[in-house]
């Protein structure tokens, strides 16, 4: 899964080349050192961390495809039935990769049945089933591409960088609320008319709470958005963003509710 929030660049910044390594070298130990019965509560970690890594350099191709790893083996350990609702979670700002030996729910049918919602998740297909007549199939069940193990890591990382490229396409609506116009694949913003320069973390949390109007976002969700699992964050870091986002635009614009979380009315 892979999110699309901007065109890939070609380097790193030192910041994103140590949470890269650092997302490769936890993704290893999980995957082949870390008991069974451990492993979805580990990937489940992993992918908030990965997540936090995109956010920070959303035009870094290689943490996107590290991300969409990360999740896709997250999905395999959850078994069909949780590759299922982790998907229909991400909708369509990730990539999946899919494994079609899943347990308690195969693969197909968690393709079949994302594709029979209309879910325009690109998917990736990864399968020791090597006869035409099962490529054909998963090709015409939604896939939109089909990888036979054993494979090559590095053939892997290139079909998705494909598929990636190809997501870029598939733009995402721009969101507008009341004077607030919120361009999500250009990361730009503006109000009145008038485009408005903000951080980081204040544009990712700005659009959590656009993109679900009237619905209450906790505290505790906001927080693992912005920061993933840092346990070192300031208490009332997320007050301090709420504020500033109050200040650039309006007052009224994210609503406190008292002992449970923030959201942007309908």
């Amino acid at each position: 899964m892979l999110l699309t929030l901007g065109q890939p660049a070609l380097a790193l910044e030192p910041a994103g080349a140590q949470a890269l390594h650092s997302l490769q070298q936890r993704w290893a130990e999980i995957n082949y050192q870390t008991p069974e019965a451990k492993r979805e509560a580990a990937f489940a970690k992993l992918a908030d961390e990965a997540k936090q890594a995109v956010a920070a350099e959303p035009n870094a191709a290689e943490l996107h495809i590290w991300h969409g790893i990360v999740l896709s083996t997250w999905a395999g350990a959850k078994g069909g039935l949780g590759a299922l609702g982790l998907v229909k979670q991400a909708k369509a700002e990730f990539e999946q990769a899919i494994d079609l030996g899943l347990p308690r729910l195969d693969g197909l049918e968690v393709l079949r049945r994302l594709r029979a919602e209309a879910n325009p998740v690109p998917v990736l297909v990864l399968t020791a089933r090597d006869a035409t007549a099962d490529r054909i199939a998963g090709l015409d069940a939604g896939a939109d591409d089909y990888l036979v193990k054993p494979f090559d890591v590095a053939e892997l990382k290139a079909r998705l960088r494909a598929l990636l490229r190809r997501s870029f396409n598939r733009a995402e609506p721009v969101l507008a609320y009341r004077d607030i116009l919120l361009d999500p694949v250009n990361q730009h913003v503006s109000y009145q008319g008038n485009p408005v320069n903000l951080p980081r973390k204040e544009f990712v949390l700005l659009h959590e709470l656009l993109a679900q109007p009237g619905r209450v976002l906790t505290r505790d969700k906001l927080q693992q958005v912005l920061y993933g699992w840092d346990e070192d964050v300031e208490s009332n870091a997320l007050e301090v963003h709420i504020h500033h986002l109050r200040k650039k635009f309006f007052p009224e614009l994210i609503r406190t509710v008292r002992g449970v979380g923030y959201l942007v009315d309908k």
